[in-house]
């Protein structure tokens, strides 16, 4: 096997560093058959546009996103090289850059012995949202940390938080910011402001939650809690099937983080849904509310 040679901030030709060290020409992840090493390669700047979101985080770790850039990830190849890394006697090399020609070394890493992998989601390269492994990589040198930081570090522990409802946040717009939001989100988002005007008008406190469950990169956040009635509503900007299956599990998903819990669940749509998906919402005790002349209308969770 060939020694390593290559020191902390040393710039070199990828072609250089393959040809002597062995290891996949392009791509993320490139572990070698002629040295004990699989090469890792980040540039966040431009991850991003992949679904790629590397960085160091606040527990001390670099999180590197898997390879894979359409689907969910899964655990092969490249990354099943850095899960068994060390049983296989491999180091893990890290580099700046991934399409440039001129890399430069990190240094040396090895995978975080507690939770050293998770899940985010992020979207592919045809923009669907899909399932990403994320690796916690612990430097061997200490002095490593330098470049790209995470706006979130995922915890142990899940946390909620109430914030402002003024912010504006979608689930897509969080996983893939750089987007321009789609109409039914611009719906969505003034359809939100006019019921949060109408309640306070009516006396209600409102806000919305924040909310970081264990071992998540990105947080969640709900539309509308109305304080004073304990009630939990998910907006969206269509009435068709799928938006309306999605509130539902949303609803279910954030009203567990919640404490106390919410004492109703609720959908604001721009218009009246058909009736299958009234009897849909009904079934599992979420009222629909909608805008319906100067105020609003709304059925009755069962």
């Amino acid at each position: 096997m060939v020694d390593w040679g290559v020191k902390e901030g040393d710039r070199l030709k990828r072609v250089a560093l393959h040809e002597e060290y062995g290891g996949r020409r392009q791509g993320g992840i490139g572990p070698s058959r002629v040295s004990n090493n699989v090469f890792l390669f980040s540039d966040p700047s431009k991850g991003r546009q992949h679904g790629y979101f590397d960085g160091w985080g606040e527990d001390g770790c670099y999180h590197y996103a898997g390879e894979g850039q359409r689907g969910d990830q899964r655990m092969t190849q490249g990354n099943l090289s850095i899960l068994n890394h060390q049983q296989d006697g491999r180091a893990l090399r890290l580099f700046h850059g991934v399409g440039a020609a001129t890399v430069e070394y990190i240094g040396e890493f090895t995978l975080a012995e507690e939770a050293p992998w998770y899940r985010t989601d992020a979207p592919d390269t045809d923009g669907e949202l899909r399932s990403v492994i994320m690796f916690r990589l612990e430097p061997v040198d200490a002095m490593l940390h330098k470049g790209a930081r995470l706006p979130h570090t995922p915890a142990s522990s899940p946390s909620t938080s109430q914030v402002d409802v003024e912010q504006q946040h979608t689930e897509r717009a969080l996983v893939d910011p750089s987007r321009e939001p789609y109409e039914a989100e611009r719906r969505e988002a003034s359809l939100v402001r006019d019921y949060v005007e109408h309640l306070r008008s009516e006396g209600h406190e409102v806000v919305r939650h924040k909310i970081l469950p264990s071992g998540v990169l990105k947080a969640l956040y709900t539309d509308i809690y109305d304080v004073s009635e304990r009630v939990l509503i998910e907006a969206k900007g269509t009435i068709h099937r799928d938006a309306i299956r999605t509130a539902i599990g949303q609803l279910f998903d954030y009203r567990r983080h919640i404490l106390p819990h919410p004492r109703g669940l609720a959908l604001l749509v721009p218009s009246r849904p058909e009736d299958d998906l009234l009897d849909l919402c009904a079934s599992v005790e979420i009222k629909v509310i909608w805008p319906e002349g100067e105020s609003y209308a709304q059925t009755s969770a069962r």
